[in-house]
C-alpha cells in the first residue's frame, strides 16, 4: 500500500489521522486493517510500510484510542473499527477539544472588553479577514457600511448581511465594479445601495468597511505569484475599533462625505 500519493485515499486517510494525534505508524497501521477488514502484523506489515515490530506498538496504541480491537490468538490478530464509526469518534473528539479549548480562553478574556482597540492591526489572508468581518457585523446594532469586489462577496459574508438587516441595522453597500453592484443587490435585496464617487478599477482595493462608526477596515488584494485576476490574489488589511482611533476617523470621515445626502434623506 503506497502513502506518497497525495491524492490517494489511504495517504489522505493517514494524513487526516495524523493530524488527530496518531504517530505515523499508527495512523498507517489503521488504514491498512481498515482495508484488509483484519489481519495479523505482517499482513499488515505487507501492505503499510510498517515494520512487523512496530505494528504491536501502533495496535497498542489504537486499542488506548478504541480504534483497534485485539484478537489473544496466535499469532495475535487485530481489527478496525467502523471507518463511520472513526469519523463519529474523531467528531465528538474534536468537538470536545474545541469547546474546552473555547472555555479556557473565554476565562482568560478581561471581563469587561475595552471598547477601544488602539492602534491599527494587520490581518492577512481572505478567510482571516472574513472571520475578522463576520464578528464586526454579528456584533453590530446600528449601521453597517460594506463596499467590495465581487471576488470577496462569499455566502458566509451574504448570510451574515442578511441577518444583521433581519434585526434592525441599516445595511448600505457597494460594489467596486458592476459586477460587484449586481450581485450585492442579488444577494442582499434589503440593502440600501449606494454608488462609488471613486473609479476602482485600476485599484487593488478588495473591500472598505465601517461598523456603528466604531469599527473599520479596509483591505487590498495582493499579487504575489503575478496574476492579474483577483479571484486568486491573496488579500491584506488593516483594522481599528474605537471611536478616536485614527483608523476609524479617516473612514468615517470618507463614509460620511460618501453617504451624507443618503442619511440625509
Amino acid at each position: 500500500m503506497s502513502h506518497n500519493t497525495g491524492d490517494e485515499p489511504a495517504s489522505r486517510a493517514t494524513t487526516q489521522l495524523e493530524a488527530f494525534g496518531l504517530s505515523t505508524y499508527a495512523a498507517r497501521t489503521f488504514v491498512a486493517l481498515v482495508s484488509l477488514g483484519d489481519g495479523t502484523a505482517q499482513d499488515v506489515s505487507d501492505v503499510s510500510e510498517v515494520p512487523r515490530t512496530r505494528v504491536y506498538d501502533a495496535a497498542a496504541e489504537l486499542r488506548d484510542r478504541g480504534l483497534v480491537d485485539v484478537q489473544h490468538s496466535s499469532p495475535k490478530r487485530f481489527v478496525a473499527i467502523s471507518a463511520e464509526t472513526a469519523g463519529r469518534r474523531f467528531k465528538q473528539d474534536y468537538v470536545h477539544r474545541a469547546n474546552e479549548l473555547t472555555d479556557a480562553l473565554d476565562s482568560l478574556e478581561p471581563k469587561t472588553l475595552s471598547s477601544e482597540q488602539r492602534g491599527v492591526w494587520t490581518v492577512t489572508g481572505r478567510e482571516t479577514i472574513t472571520e475578522r468581518l463576520l464578528s464586526f457585523i454579528e456584533e453590530a446594532t446600528d449601521e453597517i457600511v460594506y463596499m467590495t469586489v465581487e471576488a470577496l462577496l462569499c455566502e458566509k459574508l451574504t448570510d451574515a448581511l442578511r441577518a444583521a438587516s433581519d434585526r434592525g441595522v441599516t445595511i448600505r453597500v457597494a460594489g467596486m465594479s458592476p459586477a460587484a453592484t449586481a450581485e450585492i443587490r442579488q444577494s442582499i435585496p434589503n440593502a440600501e445601495p449606494f454608488d462609488s464617487l471613486w473609479d476602482w478599477s485600476d485599484m487593488p482595493a478588495g473591500r472598505l468597511s465601517m461598523i456603528d462608526q466604531e469599527k473599520t477596515l479596509a483591505s487590498v488584494l495582493v499579487d504575489e505569484d503575478g496574476t492579474e485576476t483577483s479571484e486568486r490574489r491573496d488579500e491584506t488589511a488593516i483594522w481599528g475599533m474605537g471611536e478616536t482611533n485614527s483608523l476609524v476617523m479617516v473612514l468615517k470621515a470618507i463614509f460620511t462625505w460618501q453617504l451624507d445626502g443618503n442619511r440625509d434623506d
